[in-house]
This record gives structure tokens, C-alpha cells and sequence, in this order.
């Protein structure tokens, strides 16, 4: 073979292998590449994951005040009362914020009762929850038992008085709804069974508390409740 064949030849095969060289060489970056997105995609997910499974994160910002304001505003007509329709407004109303899943921080339960003229009056079910929101209070109620749910992102006192602007229910010392005392008829709140002395609205709520609002006659005040059964897990 002439040498300028030869010569032509080996230069055709090196400039092949540094073609491969050269394609070989950016596989390997795009694979490089392709694997340092899958590990950021792989952290970003789990990331997501434990955000999720820790809501309270996510909630840090609402503001809740630490110390509660002692009045309830609302309707003041005659029992019983149903939760109202509008439950941000009245969440709004009474200082706190809505959330979309439950706190972890403070989750204590208490348990109401309310008794006019010695008949119990019923605690509706979802004060302070929007279903089509799917929005709630960190206060609230899911059923009629009465039991008040305390789910807070932060760690806060909670009252009575709360809950009832949420419920839209005025409520005092000296009246609940359009329940007035006099002619006979006092209003007196009881926390396990014990008078509490002063406006109803202010009783902070307590883990397992026993809050009962009498309204009637000192007849009817007998033998308030002084402790509720909770469920397990409550």
C-alpha cells in the first residue's frame, strides 16, 4: 500500500476514535447529569413527604393570639342554636385563624354542657370547621357531644368565649342567647362541678375540664356535671 494511503488511513482511524472518545465522553455527562436530577428529584420528595407528615410547620404563621379576648358576641335569640353558616366569618370574629389541617403543638379536649331550664341544650357539630374549605379552627367541635377539640400550631390559651363567637351565641355573666337572668332565673357556670365566679366567656379551657352553663331556676342549678367520660384517645 502506498505510504500515502497508509498515512491517510491511520489518520481516519485516529480521528474514529476520538469521534468515539468524544461521544463516549458526553454520555457520561448526560448521565451524570441525569443522575444528580433523579437525587434532587428523590430529596425534594422526601422533603415534601415530611412536610406533610408534619402540618404544624405549615402553620407557624396564623396568628393566634396567647391570651384570648373575654367576650362573646352573636345571635341573642332563644335555644337551641345551630352551628352558624358562615364559619370563617365567625372563626374571624372570635381572633383566631383558619387551618388547613389540625395543630399538634397544644391538643388538649374539654367538654361542654349546656342546661336551660333543666334541659340540655345541643353543642352542634363543626363550630369553626368549613367543609367545603376543608378549613378549621384550631378550635372546635366534630360531633354533638360536646366535646371541644383544641388543635393549635402554637402553644396558646383558649376560652370559652372563643368558642362561642364561633358558634355565634352571645354570651356574659348576665345573659346566654337571648336567655336573660332575673324573674327568678340566674345563669351560673360551673368548671368540674365548682362556681365560677365572673363571666362565663373567660374560663380558659383545660385538658379534660367539666364546663357546664346552668340557666334556671337555683332548683335547676342541683347537681351540675362535674366530669365527662372522654373516649379513649381524648
Amino acid at each position: 500500500m502506498p505510504s500515502g494511503s497508509r498515512k491517510a488511513g491511520a489518520a481516519a482511524a485516529r480521528k474514529a476514535v476520538e469521534r468515539a472518545r468524544a461521544q463516549e465522553s458526553r454520555r457520561r455527562r448526560l448521565f451524570a447529569g441525569g443522575m444528580i436530577g433523579l437525587v434532587a428529584l428523590i430529596v425534594l420528595s422526601f422533603a415534601l413527604v415530611l412536610d406533610f407528615r408534619q402540618p404544624d410547620r405549615g402553620m407557624a404563621s396564623p396568628a393566634i393570639p396567647a391570651s384570648p379576648a373575654t367576650t362573646a358576641d352573636g345571635r341573642a335569640d332563644q335555644p337551641p342554636w345551630a352551628a352558624p353558616a358562615d364559619a370563617i366569618a365567625q372563626v374571624n370574629a372570635a381572633g383566631l385563624p383558619m387551618l388547613g389541617a389540625e395543630g399538634t403543638t397544644e391538643h388538649i379536649h374539654a367538654h361542654l354542657d349546656v342546661i336551660v331550664n333543666g334541659q340540655p341544650v345541643v353543642v352542634p357539630a363543626g363550630i369553626g370547621i368549613d367543609e367545603a374549605a376543608q378549613q378549621l379552627s384550631p378550635l372546635h367541635t366534630h360531633d354533638t357531644t360536646g366535646v371541644l377539640h383544641v388543635e393549635s400550631p402554637v402553644k396558646a390559651d383558649f376560652n370559652l368565649g372563643q368558642l362561642f363567637t364561633e358558634w355565634q351565641v352571645s354570651l356574659s355573666a348576665d345573659h346566654i342567647g337571648g336567655l336573660k337572668v332575673g324573674d327568678g332565673k340566674a345563669l351560673q357556670a360551673y368548671v368540674n362541678g365548682k362556681p365560677y365566679q365572673g363571666d362565663p366567656a373567660g374560663i380558659i379551657l383545660h385538658a379534660h375540664d367539666e364546663i357546664a352553663l346552668v340557666y334556671g331556676t337555683s332548683a335547676q342549678q342541683a347537681n351540675p356535671p362535674s366530669s365527662y367520660a372522654f373516649p379513649a384517645g381524648l
